[in-house]
Formats: C-alpha cells, sequence, structure tokens
C-alpha cells in the first residue's frame, strides 16, 4: 500500500474513532437527562432544568408577542383568556405544576395560531379567537397550550435536539471525505433523517396535549367535546395548504380528532391533581 493510502485509512480511522465518541457522548447525555413529571407521572428526558425553562419563557415571551402584533387592545377578550386560562390552571392537575402561567391575546387577525413558551407564557392570536364560538373553545385551545408546559414538551424537544444533532454529528463526521462526493450526500441524508426524527416527536406532543387538554378543559367544567370543534376550525385553516403529514410538525386534524375522542372516553385515566392557584 502506498503512504498516500496508508494516511488516508489512518484518517478514516481517526474519524470512526472521534465519530464515535461524539455519538456516545451524546447517547450518555441524552439517557441521563431524566426527571419525573410530577403532573404526569411519566419519566422524560429533558434538556434543561424548571428553572431555565421559566427563565427562557420570560425572557422570550415580549419578542414573540412582538412579532405577533402585540397585546390585543381588546380588555374584555383579554380578560376572558386570562379568566379561562387561569381557571385550567387552578382546578385541574396542571395547578400542581411550578410554572407561571400568563395567558395573552395577540392582535394580529391574520394568523390562525396558538402557543405557548417554555415556563408558562401561553398566548393565542385574535385571528384564531375570533373563529372561536364559545367559552369552551377557547377554554380547550388554552388547556392545549397548558398541556404543552406542563408536558415540558419543549425540554424534551430539547434534549431530542441536541441528541439527533449529536449521531447525525457523528454519522457526518465517520463517513466524510473531501476526496469522495459521495460522502457528502451521506452527510445529507444524516441530517435530512434527524429532522423527520424532530418533526414526528413534535407530533406525538400534539397528541400528548390533546389527551392532557381534555383532562384540564374537563376538570375546569368545559365540555371537551368543544376541542373538536376547535379542530375543525384548524382544519379549514390549512385546506389547500396543508403538508403531507410526516413532514409536518402536527398531525392531520383528522387523527387529532380520533384522539382527542378517545381521550374524551377514558377521562377516569387523567392525572389527578390538587389544583393550584
Amino acid at each position: 500500500m502506498s503512504r498516500r493510502g496508508r494516511d488516508g485509512c489512518r484518517l478514516n480511522a481517526v474519524r470512526l474513532v472521534i465519530g464515535a465518541i461524539v455519538a456516545i457522548s451524546s447517547l450518555v447525555v441524552y439517557f441521563t437527562s431524566q426527571q419525573e413529571n410530577p403532573v404526569t407521572g411519566k419519566t422524560q428526558h429533558v434538556g434543561m432544568s424548571v428553572e431555565q425553562e421559566i427563565t427562557l419563557g420570560l425572557e422570550a415571551a415580549p419578542k414573540m408577542a412582538q412579532e405577533f402584533g402585540g397585546m390585543e387592545r381588546n380588555d374584555e377578550a383579554q380578560a376572558l383568556v386570562d379568566r379561562l386560562g387561569r381557571e385550567i390552571v387552578r382546578e385541574s392537575a396542571a395547578g400542581d405544576s411550578p410554572y407561571r402561567f400568563e395567558f395573552s391575546l395577540l392582535d394580529d387577525g391574520q394568523t390562525v395560531n396558538a402557543f405557548a413558551l417554555p415556563g408558562g407564557p401561553i398566548f393565542i392570536t385574535d385571528a384564531l379567537y375570533e373563529q372561536l364560538d364559545t367559552e369552551a373553545e377557547v377554554a380547550g385551545v388554552l388547556a392545549h397550550e397548558v398541556a404543552h408546559v406542563v408536558g415540558r414538551h419543549s425540554a424534551e424537544q430539547i434534549a431530542k435536539a441536541k441528541l439527533t444533532e449529536g449521531l447525525t454529528g457523528a454519522a457526518v463526521i465517520a463517513t466524510y471525505d473531501p476526496d469522495n462526493p459521495s460522502s457528502r450526500q451521506v452527510a445529507q441524508m444524516a441530517a435530512l433523517v434527524g429532522q423527520l426524527i424532530t418533526m414526528k416527536y413534535s407530533r406525538e406532543h400534539e397528541l400528548e396535549a390533546d389527551t392532557l387538554g381534555v383532562c384540564f378543559m374537563s376538570a375546569a367544567g368545559h365540555d371537551p367535546r368543544a376541542l373538536l370543534d376547535v379542530m375543525e376550525v384548524l382544519a379549514q385553516a390549512r385546506e389547500g395548504r396543508a403538508p403531507p403529514e410526516f413532514l409536518s410538525t402536527h398531525p392531520n386534524p383528522d387523527n387529532r380528532m380520533d384522539n382527542i375522542r378517545e381521550a374524551i372516553g377514558n377521562r377516569e385515566s387523567c392525572p389527578k391533581g390538587r389544583g393550584g392557584s
């Protein structure tokens, strides 16, 4: 074997070793970052502490609100959102979580959306609010977002993203060869697989938030079937421009409705919390 060939073999071996170290380190960090969720009882792999979640949410909230038009000027509508949100937290197991919930209506009449930040800030746009016909529907949206916070979905996403980035990075390091153009395709495929895994993880979170949302709004005295009406609104908003489900972070509305119906029938399995203020 020529000297150049021997050097190439050594470089490949070094890449494999470094790639293996990166992969093992990523796996160790992920599987040792476990905490039990006090509300759901589920053992989770999380990428940050509760305190970090709260800090991140508080820091990000003003910027996110600004991006969606700022606070809605309709004081009556904002008061309703705030009242319903606080009732959901107070009357359900969500009140046992350590998070600081704040509920805000945003002055965005174009974007049909609601979202939660880590630690408790929850937002609903005016475009979605105006399409909801009853208090129960508004409560369903807010309960779903509360469930994202209580379920620590952001912390799980961060942990999963770090693991995926570590493993795909390890694959790139181990297979990349600047003299071999085909190795770039391997790197691109590894990155694509990582993205698809993360998207699937997001869809699982949406279904869990729907299930917990049914529990939380029921505990607050609202008919959880209203969440099915919310799904109809979201389906209409997506109509004609929704990507295929396997390339989306959200499940198809029909799949979510089936999951909600199942959750309504299984409410005896809902978390039994004390509620909180």
